[in-house]
């Protein structure tokens, strides 16, 4: 065999090699996914109903159940039944310009439950400082992680249901109604979002 033949027939193996390679590593073909790629459920996250929220956001909050459930029937008008919800504490201020402090648990159903923190800034006619307990409702929340991002706040969406806060925060088709129960309730005109993080975070930014 000369020397071009034998040049010839080492590039054809090597590229027949290269194709089988990428054939393998193919998803399409049935290949491993890459590697960092998350597995999602199949299903959809299983919602839970106003009864099996009412009792539990009444205990923590410390409130009545007439107005936990007040407050937990005007959100199922606007946004239907949540996937979950989390239960937390945090304490915020402002002058003008705010900042807001959270933790709490994460809750699904057959998932245990996930520690999240939140923290956020807000500027605009608002004034004074608060202490809360926080129940969150979560809506269209599939799995855990999807939580950790920022959340921005929906105008005019803050509004009083017996005695209790609620307002929106929404990111892409992920909505938060947090309702809030604490000393020195505030509902002040102002912009602003929460970013939720796996770890406490100094800065609310």
């Amino acid at each position: 065999m000369d020397r071009r033949t034998l040049i010839a027939s080492s590039i054809a193996t090597l590229a027949s090699a290269g194709c089988a390679t990428a054939q393998t590593r193919d998803p399409a073909a049935g290949g491993p996914p890459p590697k960092g790629t998350p597995s999602y459920p199949a299903q959809p996250a299983e919602p839970y109903t106003r009864e099996e929220l009412v009792a539990t956001a009444s205990d923590y909050l410390g409130v009545a159940a007439e107005a936990a459930g007040g407050a937990i029937e005007r959100v199922f008008q606007d946004n239907g039944r949540p996937t979950a919800y989390i239960a937390g504490e945090e304490a915020a201020g402002a002058i003008t310009i705010g900042a807001r402090y959270g933790r709490g648990l994460l809750y699904m159903k057959g998932k245990e439950p996930v520690e999240v923190f939140w923290q956020g800034p807000s500027v605009g006619w608002d004034l004074g400082g608060n202490a809360s307990r926080v129940f969150t409702l979560c809506y269209n929340l599939q799995y855990p992680e999807v939580i950790f991002q920022r959340f921005p706040g929906v105008e005019g969406a803050a509004y009083l249901v017996a005695g209790l806060g609620v307002n929106y925060l929404r990111s892409d088709d992920v909505t938060l109604a947090p309702i809030r129960a604490g000393v020195g309730l505030r509902l002040g005109a102002n912009v602003g979002y929460l970013g939720f993080s796996r770890t406490r975070r100094m800065l609310p930014f």
